[in-house]
């Protein structure tokens, strides 16, 4: 069975090891990945301040995403599958609930800065490119930009 539930400040740390596990899938060195750890942790704020949400296939937890909500700008922080389940059909299903929640609490437009290797999947799903702008984890590197207008 499939569940979509609101995160607990209780599941930080495990959303932080899934994050890093789905992150690593794409083959980072060692370096890039230690960086990405002090940059992606999922903190009790963070989740308490703002939707996040987990889906899960029975007990097991198989994905997450959190969007930051702010005055000024809002943004997909996170989106992270487990790296098994990559490819089956849950990220469809976390996007949808994360646009319904947009559309629940009148979230207009979200921002994305995603991965090259995830930059199809946001776009196979509206979402439209912005530009590049440079990583916080690698400095030089240049990853894409989107925008989503929730319609």
């Amino acid at each position: 069975m499939i569940s979509i539930n609101q995160a607990s400040s209780w599941d930080c740390g495990e959303l932080t090891n899934l994050a890093i596990r789905s992150e690593a899938y794409w083959g980072y060195d060692s370096n890039y990945m230690d960086r990405f750890k002090e940059f992606y942790k999922v903190d009790k704020e963070f989740i308490k301040n703002n939707p996040t949400y987990i889906i899960k296939e029975n007990e097991d937890i198989v994905g997450f995403y959190g969007i930051l909500v702010s005055e000024k700008e809002n943004s997909l922080e996170y989106f992270f599958i487990e790296p098994k389940r990559i490819g089956k059909g849950y990220g469809r299903l976390l996007w949808n609930h994360a646009i319904d929640i947009c559309r629940k609490l009148n979230i207009k437009e979200f921002e994305i800065v995603t991965s090259p290797q995830a930059k199809e999947f946001y776009i196979k799903m509206g979402a439209k490119l912005q530009g590049e702008v440079e990583s916080l984890v690698a400095k030089g590197r240049i990853i894409p930009r989107l925008a989503y207008k929730v319609i």
